[in-house]
């Protein structure tokens, strides 16, 4: 079941690459369904002081009580459908860690992207793993080490699973470049622990 991993990153934190964990069908069937079936809003962000609506969806699920909040706005955890529950429990089995929060994000097209950030919330345990499962078109993903400038980039294939964990958010930025060429949606889910 385990496929060979690659460790992208292994200095001042971890980055591992696990390729697909889902085949084709499974990927396919697994977007249709989160694509259908979750709770998508438009992102609301604010910037210098401005609330700004993003193209880009998001939606969060997690266990009961759980909350996130990034950009001055709080959420609180949906509660789990099925779907999520089958792919966390794959997700653990191969990283061996328990996940209580996910965060979804569509991206509809290359158009839509994420700048360099890392993720810091208060509410993550400091040092966690955290688990980025890729649905739909392949996307780049690239790192950029915050005091060498150093990049890593890698290509997120179609249902596959990278791992984010130790000193990484502190010391490397990470991002999803926007791509002129993309034309078809990609779905990002990123299981995190938070503190309860």
């Amino acid at each position: 079941m385990f496929n060979q991993h690659l460790h992208i990153i292994n200095f001042e934190g971890e980055a591992i690459y696990y390729g697909p964990i889902f085949n084709f069908e499974q990927s396919s069937l697994l977007f249709d369904d989160l694509l259908k079936n979750i709770e998508w809003k438009n992102e609301e962000i604010i910037i210098f002081g401005k609330e700004i609506i993003s193209k880009r969806k998001v939606a969060f699920y997690g266990d009961e009580g759980i909350e996130y909040t990034y950009s001055n706005k709080t959420k609180k955890g949906l509660v789990w459908t099925d779907h999520l529950l089958k792919i966390k429990s794959l997700v653990e089995d191969y990283t061996q860690v328990s996940y209580n929060g996910c965060l979804l994000n569509l991206y509809h097209d290359g158009d839509e992207g994420m700048g360099w950030h890392s993720d810091g919330e208060k509410e993550i345990i400091a040092n966690s793993s955290i688990s980025s499962v890729s649905l739909g078109i392949e996307r780049k993903f690239s790192f950029k080490n915050k005091s060498s400038k150093e990049i890593v980039s890698i290509q997120l294939e179609n249902g596959s699973l990278l791992e984010m964990k130790g000193a990484i958010q502190k010391h490397w930025l990470h991002a999803l470049p926007k791509s002129k060429k993309i034309k078809t949606p990609r779905i990002n889910l990123t299981f995190r622990q938070f503190l309860k």
